[in-house]
């Protein structure tokens, strides 16, 4: 068995490696019980070299914080790009889709190619701005209160306006992806328009690199066992892989 030095290494090198680790398993690895685990994250964190999270850890802070858009839109901007391109070879002609609030799907709607027959629904203005450069594509504005920091509505209105549609996709876009907590975003009023949005959708997918797993946001969009399909970037683990392909979720690494 090994001693508390010799587990403090086992737990941090299986966290370098695959970004997230739960209680569960480590009791099974490390044959000891879920309380001596607990003891040895706890410890661990106080070290600041990890982030509980409830049923295990995690090497990134799982809280989200909110960013102004435009400083968002520099960070993975490579990853985000590929990610857009990504995402619109999914497009079919004459569909109708709905885009949500982010800057990874900004990155989508900048990769729209050229000529696409499309109807889009968004709630964001930089990608209605984006979109009107596509004489084949008709953009609907929803409208609702302005959130700044998203470039974005939200609100009652948005969210009625949404009932008189229904879409062929959502690609959505989001703050942070729990294994257990689900899909969420820094704001509540802009989670409950992204669940009005998925209420009339077809098919959920949902556009994030790799960086906003294992985090949460204050509002909660909805589980993982809703959603359809994730675009990310090669940053992911192999573990949360195995995980959201378990739950029937298609993962598409770029």
């Amino acid at each position: 068995m090994m001693n508390l030095a010799e587990r403090h290494q086992f737990i941090l090198t299986r966290l370098q490696k695959d970004q997230y680790i739960n209680v569960v398993d480590l009791c099974k690895e490390l044959k000891v019980s879920s309380v001596t685990i607990r003891k040895d994250l706890k410890l661990l964190e106080n070290k600041n070299l990890l982030f509980r999270t409830h049923g295990g850890a995690t090497v990134n802070n799982p809280y989200t914080v909110d960013r102004p858009v435009n400083e968002k839109e520099k960070l993975q901007s490579t990853e985000k790009n590929k990610i857009g391109i990504a995402a619109s070879e999914l497009l079919k002609d004459n569909e109708s889709i709905v885009i949500s609030s982010g800057t990874t799907v900004l990155y989508f709607a900048k990769n729209i190619p050229s000529g696409a027959n499309l109807t889009v629904v968004t709630s964001a203005l930089n990608v209605a701005i984006e979109l009107m450069r596509e004489p084949s594509v008709e953009v609907i504005q929803l409208g609702g209160l302005l959130r700044k920091s998203s470039a974005s509505v939200m609100g009652s209105y948005a969210e009625h306006v949404l009932q008189d549609f229904y879409f062929n996709k959502l690609f959505l876009g989001v703050d942070g992806i729990d294994l257990e907590y689900g899909l969420t975003t820094t704001n509540a009023m802009e989670a409950h328009l992204n669940r009005k949005m998925i209420a009339v959708s077809q098919k959920i997918i949902v556009l994030a690199d790799s960086t906003k797993f294992g985090k949460r946001g204050f509002g909660k969009i909805c589980g993982l066992e809703e959603i359809d399909h994730i675009i990310t970037d090669k940053g992911i683990s192999e573990q949360i892989v195995k995980h959201l392909e378990g739950l029937g979720v298609t993962v598409t690494i770029v």
